[in-house]
């Protein structure tokens, strides 16, 4: 049994946390909104008042927030982790940022006696609540062997992919080749409509050979019912699109479909569709082929 502190529980941390408990270990969880520690504290969990209460005792510190900034309010603050947690505290940032700000944190959690892994994961909520996540861990050998049992209550795919940051580069990588998948998945729905054939039945036999993926899988009943609950939302997908054409930029290399589904990505925000699942990308190519009209419920 290990004594965690699980900040941020929002679609994804809360039923990670939650698997936490259900595996036996003792959990305080701590969010900016507190009406969120319920689920936590129905499975047996704690909820925290602030980040020194969360990691009183604590072993581990996992950390799942939004964007660069909120992670490194979370460990730099004045309140923060780093601050508040005892020496020697493995850290888990299972949040998705900017490589770029992992290496600083990692290095000035090494400098203050901490130790920091970066675990972003892949699955989005259905993989959160289903503990089949893709854990992709950047950071020390011997840190990744101590948290990897608590991986594997939360994932199914854990692999130790280098050293600190890399585990973010991963997960850029990641999001590029969804986005892109999104994309063309959204724009094969609309070329099939358009010629009337029963689309339902064209995805099934297109999922069954090459053109087959987890996000033709996933995503095709969200895009044949035009519902886009938020599992993933493209307000984060833009914010990850934001990291991926950054450190290509930064790292010398072309990535021009990357770039352009980016730029699609950031149309969907800029037209209201921030809050929706980037399912709805589907609506961007609706707008673009002059069938807005056609979206029907996406709530």
């Amino acid at each position: 049994m290990t004594n965690i502190a699980f900040i941020g529980l929002g679609i994804m941390g809360n039923p990670m946390a939650v698997h936490l408990v259900n595996a036996g270990h003792t959990v305080a969880g701590l969010d900016r909104s507190p009406e969120r520690t319920q689920t936590l504290v129905d499975a047996g969990g704690r909820a925290a008042t602030s980040i020194a209460d969360a990691v009183k005792g604590a072993d581990v510190v996992c950390v799942m927030v939004p964007v660069s900034p909120d992670v490194q309010d979370v460990l730099e603050g004045e309140e923060g982790v780093f601050q508040q947690a005892e020496i020697g505290t493995l850290v888990i940032d299972f949040s998705s940022i900017r490589p770029d700000v992992t290496q600083q944190l990692a290095e000035q959690a090494r400098a203050l006696g901490f130790r920091l892994l970066d675990a972003p994961v892949s699955g989005g909520e259905a993989g959160a609540k289903n503990a089949a996540l893709s854990i992709m861990v950047g950071g020390e050998a011997d840190d990744f062997a101590a948290a990897k049992p608590l991986f594997d209550v939360v994932g199914k795919t854990v692999v130790h992919v280098g050293p600190s940051g890399s585990g973010q580069t991963v997960k850029a990588a990641n999001q590029l080749i969804v986005a892109a998948n999104i994309q063309a998945v959204a724009e094969a729905v609309i070329f099939l409509e358009a010629y009337g054939v029963d689309t339902k039945a064209a995805l099934e036999v297109l999922g069954g050979g090459l053109a087959g993926s987890s996000v033709l899988n996933q995503k095709k009943e969200n895009m044949l019912s035009r519902s886009f609950q938020p599992g993933f939302r493209i307000d984060l997908h833009h914010k990850d699109m934001g990291i991926v054409t950054a450190a290509a930029r930064e790292a010398g290399v072309v990535v021009p479909l990357g770039a352009l589904v980016a730029q699609l990505v950031a149309s969907a925000r800029a037209n209201g569709d921030g809050g929706l699942d980037h399912s709805a990308l589907l609506r961007g190519v609706e707008r673009l082929s002059g069938l807005e009209s056609q979206s029907g419920q996406v709530g």
